[in-house]
């Protein structure tokens, strides 16, 4: 087999599973996945590229993230050339013709619906694909699965989850011949360990979590007893300050480390107090190394940006061995991180959680600060499943050959809970597919209505749904009888019955309205469309379209207030007419028993209108209302946002305002923005 002769190129030995997998993709069959973090599941896609490509054919590799998207666009130009791989993740379009192109999941998705020539490609990878059960964008990677072309294979990569079998029996369903290849050994084994501040020895204790006994392993039972040990009134342990289990891993050689945080301003607070803490982890020739690589990652950027960004502050930080990670960061410093992380200059970095979805930075040891995260709402405590996500970046192949999980003693969570935390385990994989405004445009404009309503009862929420039927009723629980329309159906007709009162459809057809919607993926598409077809982003000049679009774009992080007043008379009018827009049809979905749309929220507005109108950088974000590496993101995502409404106002024959939409990009795309989009 081919295959084979790749493996053998290769200067170690590849693991049976990775083999099997890529045998199954050789025999021309869709497989799925499942292995722990760091196990090495990339290398399956990189044997399913090495035969794409042997057989002149193309493939594409799909993330659910922009920023691992840009790290395995690298990745995989240093292996087959810059000018073979290609890159697209909607604010960014590189060799989009190349053989291998690099995308987001949405990306792919759309492509599929616009029609766009797949013929050429015979494998599609869907990396992290457990993200379908994601609640916001899941229904992506089940549109992908459902609507590819069926001459595409799949390649499904995905943590370990517990009902694999179960997703499998589905995408075979859809796809055809399709294997499981499960690997359930970690190649670095994984110690747990729990750490506390004894207050009378005044050091760091670090505690086995388990221990072996008859039967496998078992909670350290040395632990609870060691915690009945109070010291009178005065409590005897406490959480360790984030310094000193620094300097205590420091000097068990357990570096270099992740510490996860749930906080952005707790990563950069910790990165800080270990500064001034005067703790050093790195010598002379790797300070002049950072230093010198740092510069070369952040030359794109301007200087007087670069101060506005706390450069100096982040420098220092680094050349002692340490840094923080977070989406407030811009792209160009959280990829210097990255990349000195991973070659062994830095030392410890303080990380939020985002960290763990993908992006390759595997560490000696993984630290967690604590067991509960708060989201949005109120506190929550980990899932299994979640800990051994987390802690999957402990240890790296081919240097360490045990990893270490590190959880902090805390005296909230008892200990008998947070042993159960720390089994190492998965959780089940569960579909968040819903029809929307999008989706049911699109199946209207390609498929017959007999032909959607087959499509939609394909997906794996209905495959589920029909399971569970029939095991309630295998166990006799005397339930009634599922009803031949599923909810996913009625929920369908409701949001179809929507679109024909509000006339973008009519008799299973699309109205300009719903042509236009089409071409608009934002999760606020439907009001966006309204908006254009009733005048109300009609001349505003380029500043106030950027500003009154930054609105549909921006979600702030916590409940926030609203600016008082717009930058214009105009801006001020047409956010009024959006406001009662928006409420007809939140009232129009409420009618209908559909989840309402969130309300565009003005609280980036200002600053847009601002940075289309050249005030730099420093001006901008004084008052700190917002991070860089937000603003940025944000400011990205209003760029994609103008080329949808671009896309949108040719679609209904608004010349002006497509007009508007470029000149609006151009004011701003411009500094730190642009560079945000530098690969």
């Amino acid at each position: 087999m081919r295959v084979h002769a790749f493996f053998e190129s290769l200067p170690f030995t590849a693991d049976p599973y990775q083999i099997l997998a890529a045998e199954m993709v050789e025999m021309g069959r869709s497989v799925v996945v499942t292995a722990p973090t760091g196990a090495g599941k990339t290398l399956i896609a990189e044997a399913a590229i090495h035969l794409s490509l042997a057989n002149r054919r193309r493939v594409f590799y799909t993330t659910p993230l922009k920023a691992l998207s840009n790290q395995k666009f690298r990745d995989f130009g240093a292996v087959h050339g810059s000018d073979r791989v290609g890159l697209l993740t909607g604010d960014n379009t590189i060799n989009h013709d190349a053989p291998v192109v690099v995308m987001t999941t949405e990306v792919l998705r759309n492509m599929i619906y616009s029609g766009s020539d797949l013929s050429m490609v015979d494998t599609v990878v869907l990396d992290e694909v457990h993200y379908l059960q994601d609640r916001f964008r899941g229904a992506v990677w089940e549109e992908v699965i459902i609507h590819a072309p069926p001459h595409i294979r799949l390649v499904c990569l995905s943590a370990t989850v517990s009902n694999s079998g179960e997703f499998t029996d589905w995408l075979r369903s859809r796809r055809g011949p399709t294997e499981l290849v499960v690997e359930e050994h970690r190649p670095v084994r994984l110690e747990r360990w729990w750490s506390v501040w004894d207050r009378f020895d005044r050091e760091v204790h670090l505690l086995p979590l388990y221990m072996e006994a008859s039967g496998g392993m078992r909670p350290n039972a040395a632990i609870p007893r060691l915690l009945a040990r109070r010291g009178g009134r005065r409590r005897r342990f406490s959480t360790p300050r984030r310094t000193s289990v620094v300097e205590h891993l420091a000097f068990l050689d357990l570096l270099p480390a992740i510490y996860f945080l749930f906080s952005r301003a707790g990563c950069d607070e910790s990165a800080d107090r270990v500064v001034a803490a005067g703790i050093r982890l790195t010598d002379d020739a790797e300070r002049d190394e950072i230093r010198r690589r740092a510069e070369k990652g952040t030359a794109h950027l301007d200087w007087s940006d670069l101060r506005t960004l706390g450069h100096d502050r982040w420098l220092a930080r680094l050349e002692r061995g340490v840094a923080a990670h977070h989406a407030g960061l811009v792209p160009a410093f959280k990829e210097v991180v990255e990349e000195l992380f991973c070659d062994g200059l830095i030392k410890v970095v303080f990380a939020t959680e985002t960290l763990a979805l993908g992006i390759n930075m595997p560490a000696r040891t993984v630290v967690l600060d604590r067991l509960s995260r708060f989201t949005g709402e109120s506190h929550e405590l980990l899932l299994p499943g979640e800990f051994t996500q987390l802690t999957g970046r402990a240890g790296r192949r081919g240097i360490d050959t045990v990893g270490h999980g590190v959880v902090l003693h805390s005296p909230f969570v008892p200990f008998e809970r947070m042993a159960s935390i720390a089994r190492l385990g998965s959780h089940p994989l569960r579909s968040s597919f819903r029809p929307t405004y999008n989706m049911l445009v699109n199946l209207v404009a390609n498929y017959s209505r007999h032909q959607a309503e087959r499509l939609l009862a394909a997906s794996f929420a209905e495959f589920q749904d029909r399971r569970l039927t029939k095991r309630t009723r295998g166990r006799g629980s005397g339930h009634r009888s599922r009803p031949r329309r599923s909810n996913l159906l009625e929920r369908f007709d409701r949001t179809r019955r929507l679109l024909e009162q509000r006339g973008h459809i009519r008799d299973w057809g699309l109205k300009p309205g719903g042509e236009a919607l089409r071409v608009v993926y934002s999760d606020l598409g439907l009001l966006l469309v309204e908006a254009i077809r009733e005048g109300i982003l009609a001349g505003l000049r380029a500043p106030e379209l950027a500003a009154l679009l930054s609105a549909f774009a921006y979600e702030p992080r916590r409940d926030a207030d609203e600016p008082e007043g717009w930058p214009t008379e105009p801006l001020d009018d047409a956010w009024s007419r959006l406001v009662e827009l928006a409420e007809d049809l939140a009232a129009a979905e409420d009618r209908h028993h559909l989840p309402v749309t969130r309300f565009p929220h003005p609280g980036f507005a200002w600053l847009a209108y601002a940075w289309a109108l050249r005030i730099d950088l420093e001006e901008l974000l004084e008052e700190g209302s917002i991070a860089a590496g937000d603003f940025v993101r944000t400011t990205r995502s209003v760029l994609d946002l103008l080329r949808q409404v671009g896309d949108a106002a040719r679609v209904l024959g608004e010349g002006e305002l497509e007009k508007a939409a470029g000149r609006a990009r151009t004011a701003i795309d411009r500094g730190i923005v642009t560079a945000g989009g530098v690969v």
